[in-house]
């Protein structure tokens, strides 16, 4: 059976554990955890939807652990549900001002946890959805902009903990706009979509990350190659794109569609450059359009 989500159960106290992973295994995958330390490491290597945990049995542990979620950007909206012995209304109040979403008193109905649990993966389903929508460039089907700004942070902090290069590409169509006055803002967008389809499917099997820029101008991130093999993933789509064979009677400089790239190889720190790793890229592209060159490669 498919199991619909996965719970962490978070309990000082093995009876509470595998009393709580009885109420909970049919229907989802339970994780079990004896202490804050031991589930934030979980939290780590595993994709959690939801926690419960013990309050009182973990005492002032409780408040530091809900803290620690809220400031970090990849818990902050993972919901938690309190289960207390205590029927407090302040102890109650105070879980929820702490940044729990629920608050279950023992001894506790195993009919009532199963249908709060199903409540708050539902409202956290639904609220996935619309910040996943809220990433999607809505013309390609791409990342946008703002997935984009995440995503690039995330890898540098990757490459800056190992020291390992970063390529950032920018990848423009060469004279786009004369493209849409000639057939079209519609013909233009599905020109648009087509090579967007090309650069992700080419960036995407590299266990990199695509992303549409603005107007006719993609980014893609690839992290652990070469500068060598930089310039050749940007020959590649270059040659992709040229493959689609869409014609282009108003190109200055070739008779169908082409793109032209700008990359930004880093092994050092961003700030050391004094300058955004995208402006560097898009610096470059408009050095190889100038050149009429595929690409240009920017060294920091």
């Amino acid at each position: 059976m498919h199991k619909s989500a996965h719970i962490l159960v978070l309990d000082p106290d093995p009876l509470n554990r595998v009393v709580l992973q009885n109420t909970l295994e049919e229907t989802y995958l339970v994780t079990l955890s004896s202490s804050p330390e031991q589930a934030l490491t979980q939290l780590q290597g595993t994709r959690i939807d939801l926690i419960i945990m013990d309050n009182q049995q973990l005492g002032e542990e409780a408040e530091a652990f809900l803290q620690t979620l809220k400031a970090n950007p990849e818990t902050v909206q993972l919901p938690v549900i309190v289960i207390s012995a205590s029927a407090s209304f302040l102890d109650e109040a105070q879980s929820l001002q702490q940044g729990a979403v629920d608050y279950i008193t023992k001894p506790f109905n195993p009919n009532i946890v199963k249908a709060r649990v199903k409540i708050h993966l539902g409202i956290k389903q639904r609220s996935d959805q619309l910040s996943q929508q809220a990433l999607i460039d809505g013309m390609t089907s791409l990342p946008n902009r703002r997935a984009l700004d995440k995503t690039l942070a995330m890898f540098w902090r990757q490459c800056a903990s190992g020291v390992r290069p970063l390529a950032v590409f920018v990848l423009g169509i060469d004279h786009f706009e004369r493209y849409n006055k000639l057939f079209g803002h519609a013909r233009g967008d599905e020109c648009l979509y087509k090579i967007a389809q090309v650069v992700a499917g080419i960036i995407n099997n590299m266990d990199g990350f695509t992303a549409r820029y603005d107007g006719g101008r993609f980014v893609a991130l690839l992290r652990d190659i070469s500068e060598v093999e930089a310039q050749e993933v940007a020959e590649a789509i270059h040659m992709a794109v040229a493959a689609l064979a869409i014609r282009h009677p108003e190109s200055p400089t070739c008779a169908h569609v082409t793109v032209s790239a700008g990359i930004c190889y880093t092994k050092a720190d961003f700030a050391r450059a004094h300058r955004d790793p995208l402006d560097l890229a898009a610096t470059a592209l408009n050095d190889a359009r100038e050149r009429q060159q595929k690409a240009v490669l920017s060294v920091v």
